[in-house]
């Protein structure tokens, strides 16, 4: 596949994250913190009691992809036992270079193919090998198999909460910045394509959606943080609430 450079020198970014440092943001995810249930399951129900949900825009974004697993009977979901796997994803962080201050994430587009979370936005990763190490190893492996990201490119900042997904993957986020240019090779067979969005728009609140479609006749509920024409949503968008619940707290 053809490569393609990542490396960004935008402007026009909001004041807040963009200052955030290599060490600051280890700093942050090294401070102690109680891990809540951030799980997709766990989440929906707690969302589906709110009044503040939005419903999905299908016009703006086109139809939305689903695992077509309801909650009810879902990973997690209540008097439900599976077993949970091991995965971990890499939060890769590329620096910025000449006037711009900060940071930008990469993010990938699942092929509509596949035959789990097909046509969605995910982070890098996979499920654990048994010749990983750690989550760490896991995170950086799989990233250089699904889109070309050498792991000697990475510095491994820090961990987020474990996600569990609503089909069974026990998720570490593991956050890492990445020393530019870089160009990437990414795997079309796990790979449909690659983009970067500025960190700041991630972790600004304004961008945070919580929302609400039927499916099948079920409610369900989840995070979202539509960006341009790419609709971030479900188990990747909770992953990134969660990178904000921690680097907001100075």
């Amino acid at each position: 596949m053809e490569q393609r450079s990542l490396l960004s020198d935008r402007t026009d970014q909001r004041p807040g994250f963009a200052g955030l440092t290599r060490a600051e943001i280890a700093a942050r995810l090294a401070r102690p913190r109680d891990a809540g249930a951030r799980g997709d399951v766990a989440t929906a129900h707690a969302l589906l009691g709110r009044t503040d949900l939005e419903r999905f825009d299908q016009d703006k974004f086109g139809p939305l992809p689903s695992s077509g697993i309801p909650y009810e009977s879902g990973a997690g979901a209540p008097g439900i036992k599976l077993k949970r796997t091991p995965a971990a994803v890499l939060v890769p962080l590329i620096e910025r270079q000449g006037a711009a201050i900060g940071f930008d994430v990469v993010l990938t587009l699942r092929p509509s193919a596949m035959t789990r979370h097909a046509g969605q936005v995910a982070f890098p990763g996979g499920r654990m090998d048994a010749g990983d190490a750690d989550v760490a190893a896991c995170a950086l492996r799989e990233a250089e198999e699904e889109i070309g990201l050498a792991r000697t490119r990475v510095e491994v900042l820090g961990q987020l909460d474990p996600y569990l997904t609503i089909t069974g993957f026990e998720v570490t986020p593991v956050v890492g910045a990445v020393t530019g240019p870089v160009s990437l090779s990414p795997d079309s067979r796990e790979v449909a394509d690659v983009f970067d969005v500025p960190l700041e728009f991630l972790l600004d609140p304004a961008n945070h959606q919580r929302v609400q479609r039927d499916f099948n006749g079920i409610k369900r509920a989840y995070y979202a943080v539509p960006y341009q024409d790419r609709y971030i949503w479900g188990a990747t968008a909770g992953m990134i609430l969660n990178m904000y619940e921690i680097l907001s707290r100075v």
